[in-house]
């Protein structure tokens, strides 16, 4: 009995010894990994990774950096097999990692940022849509654990933008109409039947956005365009004038701005 009560012992020693020697050598297959990443060789580097992963499959940095190594290969906007697969290889892991900390900043940031990349390799305008919405999806997500962080509000206004704006000039170009132009009543009601849930959601998250920085000369940029894409939608001449009227506005914000910016750092360099 004592015989046997020792073997036990003596395993359980045996495999906490093992186990802290496997932890040791996946620090050690993560640090390597993270040495051939900076220095961009990411063959390399995710073979580091997934050893580091295989030894302690608990370790989340290396699952974190094994995902971000087949992100940064993709190109957004290249439609190549290769491109668009390490964007679904990335997303796949970093959907790993989610798993463990579904709260994880780095992998939702990432995935909202590749499904955006992916609309724009797109060649389809259902396919551009599919990835648009799963790139907003994220970004919701991380309105939910990151509120106070306006690059999440001004991405979902973008991607609306973007959205509308193809419909708009699809309907222009339809019509032979220039941008500056409005619509005939009809097609101003289909427009606006198909453009009205993303400019509305598009101009709060833009607003948004600068109401956390008042600065965010890119958000207020695009909360222009919004608003022009806003006057193409309205019912009335009236509407249209005041809609424009804002957006000038928001131009002439930007451009106060931009201004102050160049002029701060010209002093910043000492007036060089």
């Amino acid at each position: 009995m004592r015989s046997s009560t020792s073997l036990t012992i003596a395993l359980i020693f045996l495999l906490l010894a093992a186990t802290g020697c496997n932890k040791l050598k996946a620090r050690d297959e993560l640090n390597k990994g993270v040495r051939a990443y900076k220095g961009g060789e990411f063959e390399s580097a995710i073979e580091h990774f997934k050893q580091s992963i295989g030894l302690d499959p608990e370790l989340l940095t290396a699952r974190v950096y094994l995902a971000t190594a087949f992100a940064s290969q993709f190109v957004p906007g290249s439609p190549s097999e290769q491109n668009i697969l390490f964007a679904q290889t990335a997303i796949g892991e970093f959907e790993k990692v989610l798993e463990v900390e579904p709260e994880n900043l780095t992998a939702l940031s990432y995935i909202a940022s590749l499904y955006y990349g992916l609309g724009g390799s797109e060649q389809t305008d259902q396919g551009v849509r599919e990835f648009f919405d799963k790139a907003k999806e994220f970004r919701r997500r991380l309105i939910e654990v990151d509120p106070q962080n306006p690059e999440h509000y001004y991405s979902i206004g973008v991607i609306d933008w973007a959205l509308a704006f193809k419909t708009n000039m699809a309907k222009r170009t339809e019509l032979g109409l220039r941008p500056d132009v409005p619509l005939p009543r009809r097609s101003l009601q289909q427009l606006a039947d198909e453009n009205s849930a993303l400019v509305e959601e598009g101009s709060e998250m833009l607003e948004k956005a600068i109401e956390i920085n008042p600065t965010y000369i890119d958000a207020i940029t695009y909360l222009n365009l919004m608003y022009r894409q806003k006057a193409d939608i309205v019912a009335t001449s009236q509407e249209r004038e005041e809609w424009l009227q804002r957006a000038d506005e928001q131009f002439a914000r930007q451009e106060r701005l931009r201004k102050r910016k160049e002029t701060q750092e010209v002093d910043a360099n000492g007036g060089n």
